[in-house]
C-alpha cells in the first residue's frame, strides 16, 4: 500500500510538471523522466512481490491439499483465495483427465514411499474413513491404525493423522 501511495504521488506530480513543461519550462523534463523511472522501478518491485506470493499460494495447494487451514487463509486477500480456488479446480480437472477413469492424484507421494502401509495416530476425532477394499475405520482421537500410505497422506497434511515413525 505504501508503494502504491508513493506511485500515486509521483504520478500526480509528474502530471502537474508535464503541463508546466508544455507551457514553457523544459528544465522539468529531466525531473519528469526521473520520476517516471521511479514509477517503473516500483511497478517491477510490486510485480515481483505479487509473483512471489502467487508461487507461495500455488505451493500451499501441493503442501496442504485442496483445503487450506484457517490460520493460513486468514492472511490471504480475497483475490488470493479466489486464485487458489481457480488453481485448485484447474489442477483437479487436469488430474481427472489423466490416468484412466478415476484420474491420477499427482499430490500423493510427493516423496517416494519406503513402504505401502504406514502406522498412523489420529490427532483428533474425524469420524468414519473408508479405504479401497470397502473397510470402514473409525478415526478417533489417539487411536492407532495401519493404513495404506496413499489413502492417509492427505489427512496427515491436514493434521488429522500423524505418521508414527518406529
Amino acid at each position: 500500500r505504501q508503494a502504491l501511495e508513493e506511485m500515486r504521488a509521483l504520478y500526480e506530480r509528474n502530471q502537474a510538471d508535464v503541463s508546466e513543461a508544455k507551457s514553457g519550462r523544459p528544465d522539468l523534463i529531466f525531473l519528469i523522466r526521473f520520476r517516471h523511472c521511479c514509477l517503473l522501478r516500483n511497478q517491477r518491485c510490486l510485480l515481483a512481490y505479487l509473483y512471489d506470493r502467487l508461487l507461495r499460494i500455488r505451493a500451499l495447494r501441493w503442501e496442504y491439499g485442496s483445503v487450506l487451514p484457517n490460520t493460513i487463509q486468514f492472511h490471504m486477500s480475497a483475490e488470493e483465495v479466489e486464485w487458489f480456488n481457480r488453481y485448485k479446480k484447474s489442477l483437479a480437472t487436469y488430474m481427472r483427465s489423466v490416468g484412466g477413469e478415476e484420474g491420477l492424484d499427482l499430490t500423493q507421494d510427493i516423496k517416494p514411499p519406503k513402504s505401502l502401509y504406514i502406522e498412523v495416530r489420529c490427532l483428533r476425532d474425524y469420524g468414519e474413513f473408508e479405504i479401497d477394499d470397502g473397510t470402514t475405520i473409525l478415526l478417533k482421537k489417539n487411536s492407532q491404525h495401519f493404513l495404506p500410505r496413499w489413502k492417509c497422506e492427505q489427512l496427515i497434511r491436514q493434521g488429522v493423522l500423524e505418521h508414527i515413525l518406529s
